[in-house]
């Protein structure tokens, strides 16, 4: 891993994406017009990570590096880099002709900065990876060099645009409360748009960065990231024409088979391999009787994931039964507990465990918090309530909107909960934040392991994973582990998540890297 690392980095020293060939030259100019679903609270991604922050801050921050679709790192502010043999310490060569949106040169200064006082002060997956360095050093004023306490095979997945957003050192002076700043009110990135409008309720409209690093780029004049509240009223949007591309989630699943047949519209499920999402039900085993292995075990036969996937998603997924998906090279099905639907056998854990009907057939009761992103997660939540409910379990759905569906989670005030995560390439990087017992709340991170759940073979399996570097011990590692966790069920695996994207074929590179939407859309060009 190592060797590939470095050989990347050379080979890649003087490219971007621009680099990579095109089937047709791009053409300068245009717009853009996007979705952006739910309208996001704010578009500093320094400090918010939420997907439409994400979506929309990605193209006005970067990282040192961004990701290609098998994941090897590609160049970004950092032109090149290097890994000692030792694999502790990694050192970066930063671009010299780059500049922020407010024309302060961008410089070593800034990245430890982000990495040492900003980005652990706002966010969790980062203060927890920081924890594993020893010291972050410039040895120049383009050159950053991260030396380890010990060897972390994932590290350089933390630094793409999402993860390790590079923030201007120089807009925080004497600032020590990064969160709350009043300057992340001002968005200075190095990305290659800048902000020209947010009209609450209606669009944010990014423009061109005529001093990008990267010369004759970016190509679009313009991003419109529309704000719809209506899924019915984003889909016509895209059906008439006033949107040129959906990304996964803008419309209800049943949607897409219809919108994607027309001439002139392509449906791709590329763009997600780093992100890699997995859908589950967050379990709160702090409340009885959800703290009886036996009571999450009837939850898992009284559901019938196969019909999860193949009717409220309308096809797009696929079954798990463990914390990886099939993209992971440490997936490792034969080391997972299955749990077929069969009801039958809910019932009889349900009375094993004495829970026995009362006189209205109630066996416990249960709220559900579902998750706020539309109706097709809806219909995920009333389906639960019908299928618990059909062996006993009553469940009360509790309705929210984002905020309050994060404020739930993070602060305990539920029994179930929707929720997905995205796994970010390793599970060292994306999963052990989940079930880590020291990961517990009160934490800002909704991946993080809100349900309560405490394992010390977990913790040490995951800890020790997470620095070895022999790729055969880390899968017995992390079979084991998959084994654990299929049995224990902190939270109950419903499938990985498949978000399509449509869009217009004139619409060019839009999946161009494994962090597709999520991109910073230099290369993104219209045919007109």
């Amino acid at each position: 891993m190592k060797r590939m690392l470095r050989l990347f980095g050379t080979w890649l020293a003087a490219a971007t994406l621009g680099g990579f060939a095109h089937a047709q030259a791009p053409v300068n100019g245009g717009t853009l017009n996007l979705i952006v679903q739910p309208e996001p609270p704010t578009i500093n991604l320094g400090v918010n990570k939420l997907g439409p922050v994400s979506f929309v801050g990605s193209k006005l921050y970067e990282g040192l590096i961004t990701l290609s679709p098998k994941l090897e790192p590609i160049p970004m502010l950092a032109e090149s880099w290097s890994i000692s043999p030792d694999g502790l310490v990694y050192t970066f060569k930063l671009r010299k002709n780059v500049k922020w949106h407010d024309g302060k040169p961008f410089t070593a200064e800034d990245v430890l900065f982000s990495f040492q006082k900003f980005l652990p002060a706002t966010f969790a997956r980062t203060r927890q990876v920081m924890e594993k360095v020893e010291s972050i050093t410039a040895p120049d004023s383009h050159t950053a060099v991260f030396r380890l306490k010990q060897p972390f095979p994932s590290f350089m997945l933390i630094f793409d645009a999402t993860g390790g957003t590079i923030m201007p050192r120089h807009m925080y002076e004497g600032v020590t409360e990064y969160r709350t700043a009043s300057q992340n009110n001002t968005i200075v990135g190095t990305g290659p748009f800048r902000v020209k409008e947010w009209r609450k309720g209606a669009y944010i409209h990014l423009v061109r960065n005529p001093d990008y690093w990267s010369p004759g780029k970016p190509h679009l004049d313009n991003i419109y990231f529309h704000v719809i509240p209506d899924a019915n009223g984003r889909a016509i949007a895209f059906e008439t024409g006033r949107i040129d591309a959906l990304r996964g989630g803008d419309v209800e699943n049943f949607e897409l088979r219809r919108l994607a047949i027309a001439k002139d519209v392509k449906l791709a499920e590329s763009g997600w391999e780093f992100l890699d999402p997995i859908g589950f039900l967050n379990l709160n085993l702090r409340n009885k009787p959800l703290d009886d292995v036996r009571f999450r075990q009837a939850l898992a036969h009284a559901i019938d994931r196969n019909f999860i996937v193949r009717s409220v998603f309308s096809g797009f997924g696929r079954l798990t039964d463990g914390p990886f998906t099939s993209r992971s090279p440490f997936k490792n099905t034969a080391a997972e507990t299955r749990y077929p639907f069969d009801p039958a056998r809910a019932r009889a854990l349900l009375d094993e465990m004495g829970l026995k009907p009362n006189a209205d057939g109630v066996r416990a009761e249960l709220r559900l918090v579902p998750l706020p992103y539309g109706e097709t997660w809806q219909r995920f939540a009333e389906f639960i309530r019908e299928r618990l409910g059909d062996v006993g379990i009553k469940v009360t759905l509790v309705p929210t909107d984002v905020p309050g569906w994060y404020r739930r989670i993070t602060s305990g005030d539920f029994d179930l909960a929707l929720n997905f995560v995205y796994l970010l390439g390793d599970p060292a990087i994306g999963s052990n934040q989940t079930y880590l017992s020291f990961a517990g709340m009160p934490v800002p991170s909704s991946a993080a392991n809100v349900g309560g759940y405490s394992n010390p073979r977990v913790d040490e399996l995951l800890r020790t994973a997470e620095h070895t570097q022999d790729v055969a011990e880390r899968r017995r590692l992390y079979a084991e582990l998959q084994k654990i966790l299929s049995q224990d069920l902190p939270v109950l695996w419903t499938h990985e998540l498949v978000f399509p994207t449509l869009h217009r074929t004139k619409v060019h590179n839009l999946l161009a890297t494994g962090l597709g939407m999520n991109e910073n859309f230099a290369d993104v060009w219209i045919k007109r």
